[in-house]
């Protein structure tokens, strides 16, 4: 699921330059008074396509964390709280940079934002891939602790502090997780799926209309499903029986956590059509989850659902 960096910064693959000397207006809420040197508003701020200048400049003194996300997408609203605890936790060493892809649509360009949630760092000014997908709060620390490796490589080794009088946006506080939602993030920490998929369905049949547990459910069947999974060895098999529907299933997920939406829904679309109607539900039922996790006003998911209808009809 995650494309866990190795040190090797994305030149040539993101384009930051128009916004690297763009100047930067004030954020809403910043006090119009100056930080003191090696000091900032906040460790978790919102970033604009306006404003981004101002975090590719301080990535030369402490890594920044860029979280693309969305208000539509389900898993960014599993992965977001996580990426400010861990953040939080640190200190200073890391801040986050928190962009809204469909209000920024530069930013979202330039980091070629095929698929969020996305996360990426930038270290001395330049990019570096982190991963895309929510992901376990154990494997956020992993990856971050490798970050900190690869900026200490570069020379990016300082830390910053909390203005003065700043200390309350530094710790946003978030409201108490109902009780099962919570035995399910604690379940996806320790990597217990089948734990957490038990919390979110018994969730949901206390509420049905619990969007967040539906959106976590169909999050940590799909994290459930691709662990362990050989990509390789899926293609092999999905290609030696393109009827196989499990086969099929398997690199459909395989692509959608990797975030090739596109490549997965075509999959599962194009087994659809050759397929008998008397075996066809399953693969209807798959899309649908699918759809669900990527989110239903996804462009992406709009045109699967047009043609999954021209295919019903």
């Amino acid at each position: 699921m995650s494309n866990a960096l190795p040190g090797a910064a994305l030149r040539g693959a993101v384009d930051l330059s128009a916004l690297r000397n763009r100047p930067a207006s004030a954020a809403p809420g910043a006090t119009a008074q100056a930080a003191p040197a090696g000091a900032v508003p906040s460790l978790v701020m919102d970033v604009t396509d306006d404003t981004f200048g101002a975090a590719l400049e301080l990535s030369r003194t402490v890594p920044v964390v860029v979280d693309l996300w969305a208000e539509w997408c389900g898993p960014c609203k599993q992965l977001s709280p996580v990426l400010e605890k861990v953040v939080l936790e640190l200190g200073g060493r890391l801040v986050l940079a928190k962009v809204d892809v469909d209000a920024n649509p530069q930013l979202a360009q330039a980091f070629r934002a095929q698929s969020i949630p996305m996360v990426v760092a930038l270290v001395g000014g330049q990019p570096v891939p982190l991963f895309t997908g929510a992901v376990p709060e154990q494997q956020v620390r992993e990856v971050f602790a490798q970050l900190l490796e690869v900026a200490a490589q570069n020379g990016v080794t300082g830390s910053v502090d909390v203005a003065s009088g700043s200390d309350d946006a530094a710790e946003p506080v978030e409201p108490a997780l109902p009780p099962l939602h919570a035995e399910a993030f604690d379940a996806i920490e320790a990597g217990d799926y089948p734990r957490a998929i038990a919390a979110y369905e018994k969730a949901l049949v206390e509420n049905p209309r619990d969007t967040d547990a539906r959106a976590g459910l169909a999050q940590v069947r799909l994290l459930d499903r691709v662990q362990g999974a050989d990509l390789q060895a899926a293609r092999a098999a999905a290609a030696a029986d393109p009827a196989d529907v499990d086969a099929q299933f398997t690199v459909a997920d395989l692509d959608l956590a990797g975030g090739h939406v596109d490549d997965a829904f075509a999959r599962l679309l194009d087994l659809f059509a050759v397929l008998p109607a008397e075996r066809r539900a399953p693969v209807r039922e798959r899309l649908l989850e699918l759809f669900g996790l990527v989110g239903d006003t996804d462009p992406r998911v709009v045109r699967a659902r047009g043609r999954l209808s021209s295919l019903l009809f």
